[in-house]
Formats: structure tokens, C-alpha cells, sequence
């Protein structure tokens, strides 16, 4: 036994030792970061030219992975948006404060009586911040209710989102943009349920327009009032006319399709146009009638009370498989609740009035006690769709640094796009080098345009590269950001003149 605590107090002494190197190693980057000043490659700088953007709007920081002294570091130290990228800082901070195990809770409760396959009294539906309740999981749960015997709900079905503060984040916040109703806008609460979204499939071959909507809703009629037109079926926006909702007292809702499709065409429209609450009774309707239940009753919002016992519990997918979609696929929703979570779950959080507050105040005493300075940090979402977000090059590159040498590296790498293979980086870079050898995190919004991760070069080493451009054309510098990593990934940062600014420390 005191063989035990010994082996325990070294392990323990051990994981102090390599906090402090890897703040040591912070520390030095900072100091090397602000001392490094050289000129972008001319690959680098004549894409730049060619997009008519200054390089002035660009901010730059490429280091070996296993070193303190920067190759490049140009305007490192500049609070930039770094539009998606940022996701890099709510899904490294969630694996090491929620671990890569970490499962969220949804669950059917009730402190009814259960008589005769009759459940009188409301059923409770308790979100816990997942972010990948998908309506066929719902499906699931309300099977799970069907084999415990419960086949009659008399009652209503409360939902209860309080899992997050305030429990509908979405509620009086104004519009990202033009287009509120697509997916990338969706403002997660603690019980999404398949996003909020309505998919609608129109056929237009035979000669016929037919509209079928996915999930299956009950008590949902779609009145289609489509027409053809002389467009191809590239031409055609899904966004041109968005359909009309009505819902009367009966909670019957009828959606309006009105327009123009072309002819002989496969479309499809994934829109979040239903009221949420309405969303989940449609559905959960449509799902208990195809199991031969029966429900007498409304949804409404609630709090579950104390005397109400778990039915059934769904666990979702691990942390660490949820980052996967999150950063391959830049899933704006799903990094919110992360976001979220990470204030819900912190032991602080009853000093903070939301759990975005609460968030915050985490991620910031986090990458204190890591040795990265949180000033001129700006945090809003955490998914980097944000006009107000900030962050710089350097900052960036610590996190990234610190990824190198975090328990989770291997979960943390393996969510990143690979380059020329998937998620948001499998059409950049193809045919060339870099194929499979990097693994990169976009950004992109109007404004500002943003790369982040990790490249292996010819010579096996590896590196970490980060830039940012910020510039109302910005979407035109994605050509010099390939250069960029093309530049790290073929060699060529050996042939720049270094010097060593730092002493080494491998993390």
C-alpha cells in the first residue's frame, strides 16, 4: 500500500514536471514570437498580390512542433477573427476538461403512475446539452418507453432545457446573417432534437412536382404551390423563396411551398423554419402513432421536478467522437454545445448568469494556468461564427503547441480535416505533396478567411502553421494560404535563414 502512494505521488510529480515544461515552453514561444520578424515566402506573397490584399491584412506564425523558434511569425501578436478556426480552442479545452468520455444525458422522466399501459400524468423530457440527438434516436427513446409497457400518455410532454442558462440561447438573439433558417445559423438550447431542421426532397422528373419532408411529422400539411420554370438544376437557389408557416389552435401545422423549380430535377432544402417546441410535438407525435401509442396531450417548456424517476436514458456519442463532425465538417451547432457545455459543467458556475459566461471564465483560466495569455482574447460562441471574436496567430499556435503534448492529442488530431482527403480541406491541395500529409482546420467568413493546424514536411518533421486574413476580400487570400502550407509541407522553410531566438523545449 505506501508502495501504492509512492508510485501515485510520482505520477503526480511527474504530471506537475511536464506542466511546467510545457509553461516553460509557452512562455518561450511568446517571447520568441515577439522578437521574430521576417517576410512572407514569394509564393505566399504574390498570391496575396494577385488577390489585391495587403499583407498588411494577413497574420502569420509557423514553428516546428517540437521547438520554441518560429520560422515565421508576422503580425503574430495581432487579435484577428479567426473564423471557424476557433473551434481549435473550444474542442482541445473541452477533451482536457471534460475528458474524451464525456457523454451527454437525455432522458424521459416522469412522477406519474403507470396503470394498465397508461401513463397518467406528464412525461418530462430533460435535455442534457447533447449535441447529436438526430430524430431517429428520439425514435429509439420513445421505443425504450414502448417496451417498458407504457403505450397510453395522458398528460402533457414537458421539455426541459435547463440544462443551460438561458434555456433558449436563441431567444432574442439577433440574426448572424441573411439566411437565419440554414443549418450553419442554428442557435443550440440543451434539447436539440435533430437541429431544429426540416428536410424537404422535390421531385421533379414525370412531369409532376412531388415534395416529401424528412423527419415524418404528424398533424404537418404541405400545401405545394411550386411551378416550373426554364432554369437548370444548378441554377436553382433553395433560398429564393422560403416556405410559410401556419399553425392554428389545434396545433395543425401547414407549410407553403410557392414558387419555381426547373424540370427533370432532384432537390433538396434543409431549412430550421418550425417553431422548436412544435418541431419536437410533431415529431414525437408522428413516431408514438407508427409504435400504436397514444398521446393525449401538448408539448410545453418545464422544469422536471425532484419526485420524477428516469423511464429511459439515451447517453450520447463520446467528446471525442463529437469533435470529429465538429471540426472535419466545421459544425457550427455542435460547437456551441460544447461551448455551453463546458459552462454548464463547471464547478464555478453559479457565479455567472449564463453558461456562456461560465464558458468563458473556464477557457480563460485554463489557458492562464497553461501559460498562454487570455488578453485581447474575445470569445462570443465558441464556433467562430462571430463578428466579435478574437484571437491572434500566436495565441493560436500555443494552443496548438500545448495540443502536441496534451493526453488527447491523438483524439484532437484525428478530428482536423485532412488535406486533400476530407472534411472541409478535401478539395484543396490535390495532386500535390501535401496530399494526406496535413491536417488543417478552415475558416471562412465574408470577412476573414483563417487556416490552422499541423503539417508534416518532406523530411518528416512536423509543424504548426496558423493564418489569418482579415479583409473584406478576404475569401480571395484561400489560394495564399494553400501556398502557404505547400511552402511548409515541401521543405522550404529550410532553406530560410533562422535564428535561434529561444531556447528548444520539446513539449
Amino acid at each position: 500500500m505506501f508502495a501504492s502512494v509512492l508510485s501515485a505521488s510520482g505520477l503526480q510529480g511527474k504530471s506537475k514536471l511536464l506542466i511546467s515544461m510545457c509553461l516553460m515552453s509557452i512562455l518561450s514561444l511568446s517571447a520568441s514570437a515577439a522578437l521574430s520578424q521576417t517576410s512572407l515566402p514569394p509564393s505566399v506573397e504574390a498570391a496575396l498580390t494577385k488577390a489585391g490584399i495587403p499583407s498588411s491584412a494577413i497574420s502569420v506564425m509557423v514553428l516546428p512542433a517540437e521547438s520554441n523558434t518560429p520560422t515565421l511569425a508576422i503580425g503574430a501578436t495581432t487579435p484577428m477573427n479567426p473564423a471557424s478556426t476557433m473551434k481549435l480552442l473550444t474542442t482541445l479545452i473541452a477533451l482536457e476538461e471534460l475528458g474524451p468520455t464525456f457523454r451527454w444525458k437525455t432522458q424521459f422522466l416522469s412522477d406519474a403512475t403507470l396503470k394498465k399501459e397508461t401513463l397518467n400524468g406528464d412525461l418530462y423530457l430533460r435535455g442534457g446539452g447533447a449535441p447529436d440527438i438526430s430524430w431517429d434516436k428520439i425514435s429509439l427513446m420513445l421505443r425504450g418507453l414502448r417496451n417498458q409497457g407504457i403505450r397510453k400518455i395522458n398528460g402533457d410532454i414537458v421539455l426541459d432545457r435547463t440544462y443551460f442558462s438561458p434555456v433558449r440561447p436563441d431567444l432574442g438573439t439577433l440574426p448572424f446573417d441573411d439566411t437565419p433558417s440554414t443549418y450553419y445559423n442554428v442557435i443550440p438550447d440543451a434539447l436539440m432534437v435533430n437541429s431544429n431542421i426540416l428536410t424537404f426532397d422535390i421531385d421533379t422528373n414525370g412531369g409532376s412536382i412531388k415534395v416529401q419532408t424528412t423527419p415524418p411529422m404528424a398533424k404537418v400539411q404541405i400545401k405545394n404551390e411550386l411551378n416550373f420554370d426554364d432554369r437548370s438544376c444548378s441554377e436553382w437557389d433553395s433560398k429564393s423563396r422560403l416556405p410559410v408557416i401556419e399553425t392554428n389552435s389545434k396545433h395543425q401545422t401547414t407549410i407553403t411551398l410557392s414558387g419555381h423549380v426547373p424540370q427533370r430535377c432532384k432537390l433538396s432544402m434543409s431549412l430550421n423554419i418550425l417553431d422548436r417546441n412544435l418541431y419536437i410535438e410533431h415529431l414525437i407525435r408522428q413516431l408514438w402513432q407508427e409504435m400504436d401509442g397514444v398521446w393525449n396531450g401538448n408539448v410545453k417548456e418545464g422544469k422536471t421536478p425532484l419526485s420524477a424517476s428516469v423511464l429511459f436514458e439515451r447517453q450520447s456519442d463520446t467528446l471525442a467522437d463529437i469533435i470529429k463532425p465538429i471540426n472535419k465538417r466545421s459544425d457550427n451547432s455542435m460547437a456551441r454545445s460544447v461551448y455551453l457545455s463546458l459552462g454548464a459543467e463547471f464547478s464555478d458556475t453559479k457565479n455567472y448568469l449564463t453558461s456562456a459566461q461560465a464558458a468563458e471564465a473556464r477557457i480563460r483560466s485554463w489557458l492562464s494556468r497553461r501559460g498562454i495569455n487570455p488578453d485581447n482574447l474575445i470569445l462570443d460562441n465558441g464556433s467562430g461564427l462571430s463578428r466579435t471574436e478574437r484571437i491572434s496567430a500566436l495565441q493560436m499556435a500555443q494552443l496548438l503547441k500545448l495540443g502536441v503534448s496534451s493526453n488527447w492529442y491523438a483524439e484532437f488530431a484525428t478530428s482536423l480535416p485532412i488535406v486533400a482527403i476530407d472534411g472541409t480541406m478535401r478539395k484543396r491541395l490535390k495532386d500535390t505533396p501535401l496530399e494526406g500529409r496535413a491536417r488543417i482546420k478552415t475558416g471562412t467568413l465574408k470577412d476573414a478567411t483563417a487556416i490552422a493546424g499541423y503539417v508534416r514536411d518532406v523530411q518528416n518533421q512536423n509543424w504548426i502553421v496558423v493564418a489569418m486574413v482579415n479583409h473584406s476580400d478576404a475569401g480571395k487570400a484561400r489560394p495564399a494560404l494553400d501556398e502557404l502550407i505547400y511552402w511548409v509541407a515541401t521543405g522550404q522553410t529550410n532553406q530560410t535563414n533562422q535564428t535561434n531566438i529561444a531556447p528548444t523545449t520539446t513539449p
